[in-house]
C-alpha cells in the first residue's frame, strides 16, 4: 500500500456501517505541540480529548486511518473490572492496589457513558454483557466470585443465573450456568472512535492520518520523526498496542501481538435474532481462547471465535469463525456470512495493560489483553492526568508486574504458540 494512501479500514461490518468516516491530512514538514500522540486508536484518541480539555496541545498520528486497528474491529463489549479478576490482583499487588484498580476498572465504564454523553457519539450503546460457563464446575466457581465482589467491593450489578436461565438468555444449551452484569455493555467499536476523533478535531487536536511514526527522539523538547516531518514535543505517548513496528522497544518486549477473528451474518430477521439474545445484551464464554457474540442493531448475529499467533489470517475467515459459532448455534448453519474480518491486539503475560513512564517525557500504555474498549479509554485519561502533573492513578497501573515475553523479538512467536496451543487443549478437554 502507497504512503500517499496508507491503508484503508479492512472490510469489515463496523467500516460498512459507519457513521460520518472523513479523513484527516498526513503530516508533511515540522510540526509542534505541547504532546505528541502516536495510534489512532482508543488509547490515542482519549488521551487527546483529555489533554484538550486540560488545556494542552496536540498533534496525533495515525500511520493508516482513525481506528483502523483493534480499535475499530473488536468486539465491542465494554466489561466490568481488569481483564484479571480480584482474586489474582489481591495476590499480585495486595488489596489496597487491588481494590484502586477495581475503582479505576469502574471509572473505565464510567469514561466510555460519560464521553458518548458528552460528545453526543451515536455508536449504539447497549447495557448487559453475559459470562456464559463451558464447563459444570466452573458455575459455582462464577457464582462466588460474583458474591465476592458484592461482599468485599459493592458491586451488586450481577445476576446469577443457572443452566436454563443462561439457556433462555443466550438461546443455546451448552453452557451449564454463568452471570449478567447489568452495568456492563456493548457499542459500535468505530463509531465510537470515530466520534472522539470529531471531538478531538473540534477540541483543536491536529490529527495526521496516513503518517507513520518513525523514530522517538529524546531531549528537550523531544522529536517524532516521520514519513515527510517531524513533531516537536514536550511529551510523547506512545499508544500503538499490537502495532509498534520497533518504535519503543522497551515497551514491545512486554507485549505480544496476536489475531482475533469475527464475522458478521446477514440480517436474521427481528423473531430470530430475538429468540437468540432476547435480551440483546452481549455474551462472552469461559473458554482459554474465549468466544464473544452480540447482536446488531439490524439483526445480525457478531460472532467473535478463535485466534492465531502468526503474522498472517487463516485464508477463509468466515470458515475459520463459523465452526467456532455453529458449536454454538448449530441452528445458524443455514446463514449467509456478509463479513468476516480479522484484528490484530496486544497481551502481556499477566494479561494486565503495561502503563508506564519509561524515561522522562515518554509515556506508554499498551496490552489491554481484550479488555481495550474500557481500560484504553481509561489509560488516555489518566496519561492526560499524569503529563498535567498527577501520575497517582497511572502509577497504580505501573506496579503491576508486567515481565518481558521469554525468548525476546525472534522466539516469543513459537513460544506463545506452544502456550496456546496447550490452553486450546485444556478448553477441549
Amino acid at each position: 500500500m502507497s504512503r500517499q494512501g496508507g491503508e484503508p479500514h479492512t472490510d469489515s461490518y463496523y467500516a460498512a456501517t459507519a457513521i460520518g468516516m472523513r479523513s484527516w491530512p498526513a503530516l508533511y514538514g515540522e510540526s509542534s505541540a505541547d504532546v505528541c500522540v502516536i495510534g489512532g486508536g482508543f488509547t490515542g484518541l482519549s488521551t487527546a480529548v483529555h489533554l484538550t480539555e486540560l488545556g494542552f496541545s496536540v498533534a496525533l498520528l495515525e500511520a493508516n486511518r482513525i481506528g483502523w486497528g483493534a480499535t475499530g474491529r473488536n468486539g465491542g463489549q465494554l466489561h466490568s473490572g481488569q481483564r484479571r479478576d480480584q482474586d489474582w490482583l489481591e495476590k499480585a499487588v495486595g488489596k489496597d492496589d487491588a481494590r484502586h484498580l477495581w475503582e479505576l476498572s469502574e471509572d473505565a465504564k464510567r469514561i466510555v457513558k460519560d464521553l458518548i454523553a458528552r460528545y453526543d457519539i451515536d455508536c449504539d450503546l447497549a447495557p448487559g454483557l453475559i459470562h456464559a460457563m463451558h464447563k459444570k464446575r466452573y458455575v459455582a466457581e462464577e457464582h462466588a466470585y460474583a458474591e465476592k465482589l458484592s461482599r468485599d467491593y459493592g458491586y451488586d450489578a450481577i445476576t446469577l443465573l443457572d443452566r436454563d436461565e443462561v439457556g433462555a438468555a443466550l438461546g443455546t444449551d451448552v453452557y451449564y450456568g454463568g452471570s449478567r452484569d447489568a452495568e456492563a455493555g456493548h457499542l459500535h467499536p468505530l463509531n465510537f472512535a470515530l466520534g472522539l476523533a470529531r471531538a478531538a478535531d473540534g477540541l483543536g487536536v491536529k490529527i495526521y492520518e496516513r503518517t507513520h511514526a518513525l523514530a522517538i527522539h529524546e531531549g528537550e523538547p523531544m522529536r517524532v520523526d516521520t514519513d515527510d516531518g517531524c513533531i516537536r514535543a514536550e511529551a510523547v505517548v506512545v499508544a500503538g498496542n499490537g502495532y509498534l513496528a520497533g518504535l519503543d522497544n522497551e515497551t514491545e518486549t512486554r507485549i505480544m501481538p496476536i489475531n482475533n477473528f469475527v464475522l458478521a451474518t446477514a440480517p436474521l430477521g427481528e423473531d430470530r435474532a430475538r429468540a437468540l439474545i432476547p435480551g440483546n445484551e452481549a455474551a462472552s464464554d469461559s473458554r482459554f481462547v474465549i468466544n464473544y457474540w452480540r447482536l446488531s442493531p439490524d439483526g445480525r448475529m457478531l460472532f467473535g471465535g478463535g485466534e492465531n499467533y502468526t503474522p498472517s489470517f487463516p485464508k477463509d475467515l468466515p470458515a475459520f469463525v463459523r465452526k467456532h459459532m455453529l458449536k454454538i448455534y448449530p441452528q445458524l448453519h443455514d446463514v449467509v456470512i456478509d463479513y468476516a474480518w480479522g484484528g490484530t491486539l496486544a497481551v502481556t503475560v499477566p494479561r494486565m495493560p503495561y502503563l508506564r513512564r519509561p524515561t522522562p517525557g515518554l509515556y506508554s500504555a499498551v496490552g489491554y489483553s481484550g479488555h481495550g474498549v474500557g481500560i484504553a479509554n481509561l489509560a488516555g485519561k489518566l496519561l492526560a492526568e499524569a503529563i498535567s502533573g498527577d501520575q497517582k492513578k497511572l502509577d497504580t497501573f505501573a506496579r503491576l508486574p508486567i515481565p518481558r515475553f521469554p525468548g525476546g523479538k525472534m522466539l516469543r512467536w513459537p513460544m506463545l504458540f506452544l502456550a496456546m496451543s496447550w490452553f486450546a487443549l485444556r478448553d477441549r478437554i
